[in-house]
């Protein structure tokens, strides 16, 4: 099979593509044949050895996917010719990839692959941000930062499903339009100052209930600034590349609280839950109430031009490899 080589960390453009073995399924596991794979932020910090995760080396890059199963070991759930859709560990760019029970879901009839495979962690990963750790009520006000971003996207979608009331944080109005069109009541862009009293105008003073934040830094401490009493900042990552620190004081006086969210956390602890988290976003697509914002599909051999453009944030919304592509 054909797949994307990490020798050692490196850069997108020093992996190589070359011939793998087809890998045969073990205890749990299914043999699946890749149709589209999506990418993440931290598939680039994979393949550098900075993300949390550290696969051994080799190892095929590719975090989430969508295919159907060609072969099934002892103790898997699936069988040839199911549709998933699943969070491998690693191995989505290549042409085959391993899959296991508590990690892969059935995709629902009519759901396109390039669609199921955006599913499995944005739209779970601002499910359990926003209901699970957010406790989102309806009618509350959440502010989404990085928000025309694959979880930025999907957290917009949800929080409006869920009657809320949306603003967008994106840098450049460009991003602030993608956020528009996605549901946000109002979307601000974070490179201009003002932007923490507009909230405060918009909202009546009342502040936001509810923040997700992916970026971390001064974006999160700013937005902290206008929590409303007994808010929930929730931190679900730091793609600006510093830690969110929080000031506790601000959340002492507005009674609030700041919270994590790692949607992989539940596939490993509690993989009921996380099922059942899965089945809901894919009901809440079936109603139409959620729909993947894809802003570009490539090829295979174009793996570390897509992780290249998520790296410099020239993107929006999610990027798929379809590996039907020329």
């Amino acid at each position: 099979m054909k797949a994307w080589k990490v020798e050692d960390w490196c850069t997108p453009r020093e992996m190589t593509l070359t011939d793998l073995p087809v890998p045969e399924p073990g205890q749990g596991q299914a043999l699946v044949r890749v149709h589209a794979a999506a990418l993440n932020f931290f598939d680039v910090l994979m393949i550098s050895g900075k993300y949390q995760v550290k696969p051994p080396l080799p190892f095929t890059p590719g975090c989430e996917m969508a295919g159907e199963v060609v072969a099934a070991g002892p103790g898997s759930v699936f069988r040839p010719g199911d549709r998933v859709c699943g969070q491998p560990g690693w191995g989505a760019f290549g042409e085959y990839v391993l899959v296991e029970n508590d990690r892969t879901d059935i995709v629902p009839d009519g759901v396109p692959m390039h669609d199921a495979a955006v599913m499995p962690v944005v739209y779970p990963t601002a499910h359990v941000a926003l209901q699970r750790r957010g406790n989102l009520q309806p009618g509350e006000w959440v502010l989404v930062t990085a928000g025309a971003g694959g979880v930025g996207i999907a957290a917009i979608q949800l929080a409006k499903a869920w009657g809320a009331r949306v603003i967008g944080l994106a840098g450049g109005e460009a991003k602030c339009a993608v956020c528009r069109e996605q549901g946000a009541d109002l979307a601000l862009d974070y490179t201009q100052d003002g932007w923490v009293d507009l909230i405060r105008t918009h909202t009546n003073g009342h502040g936001i209930d509810v923040i997700v934040d992916p970026v971390g830094g001064e974006v999160y401490d700013q937005a902290l600034k206008v929590l409303a009493w007994e808010g929930r900042a929730v931190i679900i990552g730091f793609a600006g590349g510093t830690i969110q620190k929080i000031a506790a004081n601000r959340l002492l006086l507005k009674n609030a609280s700041a919270v994590g969210a790692v949607w992989g956390g539940y596939l490993a602890r509690d993989p009921q839950r996380a099922r059942a988290v899965v089945a809901d976003c894919f009901d809440l697509y079936a109603q139409g109430k959620i729909r993947p914002a894809i802003m570009r599909t490539y090829g295979l051999h174009e793996v570390p031009d897509a992780l290249e453009a998520l790296s410099r944030r020239d993107s929006w919304g999610k990027l798929v490899i379809d590996m039907k592509a020329a």
